[in-house]
């Protein structure tokens, strides 16, 4: 996530809003974000109900409460236009994800 902080001129130049979202409670996710020095876009808790937009999207691991990592491109009608999901390990790349939201009208 701290990488996406340094693309964040191409993510405006591209009208596109970062979004951080994880099934850690918000007292958590502020001290990451702290610990990597402050990020300028928002985290949200999805804790309670634990998991529920990440089971809806996909990417909870069944009941171990946790995610894997990925990226989700939505246009402006709220359609999801690109999907990558990774090990929670991996760094998705970012020139995909941006060809994606370069073909966003």
């Amino acid at each position: 996530m701290p990488s996406y902080e340094r693309d964040l001129r191409e993510f405006e130049r591209r009208n596109a809003q970062v979004l951080g979202i994880s099934t850690d409670q918000v007292f958590s996710l502020e001290a990451w974000a702290k610990s990597m020095g402050g990020l300028s876009y928002p985290l949200l808790a999805d804790h309670f109900p634990h998991g529920h937009v990440c089971q809806q999207y996909g990417v909870l691991r069944g009941d171990s409460g946790i995610t894997e990592r990925a990226i989700f491109v939505v246009d402006k009608t709220g359609k999801i236009v690109y999907v990558d999901i990774h090990d929670i390990s991996e760094q998705p790349p970012t020139d995909a994800f941006m060809a994606a939201l370069s073909k966003i009208k």
